[in-house]
Formats: C-alpha cells, structure tokens, sequence
C-alpha cells in the first residue's frame, strides 16, 4: 500500500472557487484544488502555500485549517494497473488569494488555474478532493472532520 501526505487549499471568492486543471503527460485532464505532497521535514501549513504559488503563481494566506481527510483507494480504482492500495490524508486549508494572477504551472502538470463558479463544479471532470474541501469550507465541522463526502458526476480519485 502507498501512503502520502498532502495539503490543499480550498480559495473561495464571490461563489468561486480556485481550481487547478491536471493534465499529466500520460494525457488525460481532472480538476482539483491546488496543493499536493507534504515534503519530508515540511510543515502542511508551509506545503499549502508553496503548492499554491507554484501551481497557480499566486501568493496567498492561510485564514483557518478546514479539516483532515483520510480516503483510502483501493488497487481496482488507481488510475493505471498494478499500483496498490492506496490512502490519501490531506490537510485541507482555507486560503485567501492574496496576489498574483492564476497562470499555468511551468514545467509542471498543472495546466491552468481558474476561479470556477460553484455551480459549475458538480458538472466537471474532478477530483473527489475537490467535493471534499468544498464540503468542510461549507460544514466546519467542530472536529475537521467529514463523514465519507457524497460525490456525483464524473469523479475521479
């Protein structure tokens, strides 16, 4: 089994939300909330910052932790065969967008970055992180936790 690590950020401005498209050189497109692994030694609080700024090239601030998520994946749904198990704990943030303009990745697989209507997002092709972070800024639970997040349309992990 894989384990990893991540923080995101969950920026909402004006019922939008900012979303990275991925689009691995492998092809295929998702979107989701900009983040992404927790280095070794590195703080999440740290990783959500620096995964915006270098996925979207804006700077931004940490207003409030949302929540934990722990979503396991089994081996069936990984998106290539013969890859494990796997289990994702993101540390999900809200992040106010402080400056800069959302631009593409460079050299990376984010393709672009766009301030999406919320109504919009039950109709894309997007990570299930994507339901999970808009389901705890819409919630905030007491304990940062949500129970497993309904998702609909065309979802992937």
């Amino acid at each position: 089994m894989s384990l990893r690590l991540a923080a995101y950020a969950v920026c909402l401005r004006e019922n939008r939300v900012l979303l990275a498209r991925h689009a691995p050189p492998g092809g295929g497109s998702t979107w989701t909330l900009p983040g992404g692994r927790v280095e070794h030694a590195e703080d999440p609080f740290d990783a959500v910052l620096r995964e915006v700024a270098e996925e979207t090239g804006c700077t931004a601030v940490v207003e409030r932790l949302l929540g934990v998520d722990s979503r396991f994946i089994p081996a069936a749904e990984r998106p290539a065969p013969g890859l494990p198990d796997h289990q994702n704990v993101g540390v999900f943030y809200e992040v106010r967008i402080t400056g800069g303009t959302p631009r593409p990745e460079p050299g990376g697989a984010i393709a672009e970055s766009v301030w999406t209507p919320l109504a919009d997002v039950p109709a894309l092709v997007r990570s299930s992180l994507v339901d999970v972070g808009l389901a705890l800024a819409r919630e905030r639970p007491p304990t940062g936790h949500v129970a497993p997040v309904p998702v609909g349309g065309p979802i992937r992990h």
